[in-house]
């Protein structure tokens, strides 16, 4: 009788063994991504398991989450390793023992761009970030205007958790900038008579003026100051382009230049009231640490090269236009 009864005590302490113990993922690698929504409850996961492969029996998954009162998981990226069992399972989800992702974003225009580069990448949908990102009253709590928030979204890679909401991205984002604008940078700001959103400003024009080459970047950004002190308009295509919102343009043409937006650099002073783009790292420092000379005009060679001819008297500047004109024609590009 004894024997008996310790046979089914082993029996059943080796069954509730298996339920919590035994290894239930057998995916095909050895990891696999498992995204839990932040809004879902236990039933939301289970059925995104099984749809998965991730675990074959869904009432031992239930009776494990039962024994240890788990209902809601916590949302966020997870790593499923093959061999975990439904303990490990529950562990997880429960302490949101989550993985953590590499967010980039670059080659930026508008917050539209911004918002949906972010949206894919985090749980955070693309709208509510445009929302706070146009917000007068959001952009005001971090120091800046409609015009200037976007200055505080520097290029870069980071690591966030996937399930990181909206107003927690712009929190990590402003701790970033203040990060970046040391008092070093902040003085070399004030050198050259910018804030630090008319660095960045700067920083996207001599950005969208040399894409290819950030080598010369320092020497552009020169230009441009000289111009900026010197009271002369910056005569920036891109802002043109920007001013427009077409970006197919290749060739600007004097039509273009007629328009009336406080971003056409040929018919307004100084600079345009936002950023024409989300300058790089290299842009920006290309600015605070810009080459000093006495150029004042600057064309695309000829050679489509993407380097500049710099120059110092409008003269010199016009013969180097008029052979990249004429390359622009041979090769028939009329926009």
């Amino acid at each position: 009788m004894f024997l008996a009864l310790l046979s089914v005590s082993a029996f059943i302490a080796y069954n509730y063994y298996q339920k919590i113990f035994k290894a239930v993922v057998d995916i095909v690698n050895e990891e696999k991504e498992f995204f839990v929504y932040s809004d879902w409850d236990r039933e939301n996961l289970i059925h995104a398991l099984l749809k998965e492969g991730i675990i074959q029996d869904r009432e031992n998954f239930i009776w494990v989450s039962d024994q240890k009162k788990f209902n809601v998981p916590k949302g966020g990226k997870y790593l499923i390793k093959r061999g975990m069992s439904n303990n490990d399972l529950v562990n997880m989800f429960r302490s949101g023992m989550q993985s953590p992702i590499s967010l980039t974003f670059n080659s930026i225009r508008t917050d539209k761009d911004l918002a949906s580069r972010i949206g894919a990448q985090l749980e955070c949908d693309s709208l509510s970030l445009i929302q706070l990102i146009q917000s007068n009253e959001i952009a005001s709590k971090y120091g800046f205007n409609t015009h200037t928030f976007l200055s505080m979204f520097i290029p870069n890679t980071y690591e966030f958790y996937w399930n990181t909401s909206a107003e927690e991205f712009l929190k990590r984002m402003a701790t970033e900038y203040k990060r970046y604008w040391n008092e070093e940078r902040k003085q070399k700001a004030r050198n050259i008579g910018l804030s630090q959103s008319e660095v960045a400003i700067l920083a996207s024009i001599v950005q969208a003026e040399q894409m290819m080459h950030p080598d010369e970047r320092p020497r552009v950004a020169g230009l441009y100051i000289n111009r900026l002190k010197k009271g002369m308009r910056l005569q920036s295509d891109p802002t043109l382009v920007y001013a427009l919102g077409d970006f197919t343009i290749n060739r600007v043409l004097n039509k273009h230049k007629a328009i009336d937006s406080p971003f056409n650099t040929y018919i307004y002073t100084g600079l345009p009231p936002a950023p024409i783009n989300l300058p790089e790292l290299s842009s920006l420092e290309a600015v605070l640490d810009f080459e000093k000379h006495d150029y004042l005009y600057m064309c695309a060679k000829a050679d489509f090269s993407s380097y500049h001819n710099f120059s110092k008297s409008l003269s010199q500047h016009n013969v180097y236009a008029n052979a990249y004109r004429r390359e622009l024609n041979r090769r028939k590009i009329m926009r």
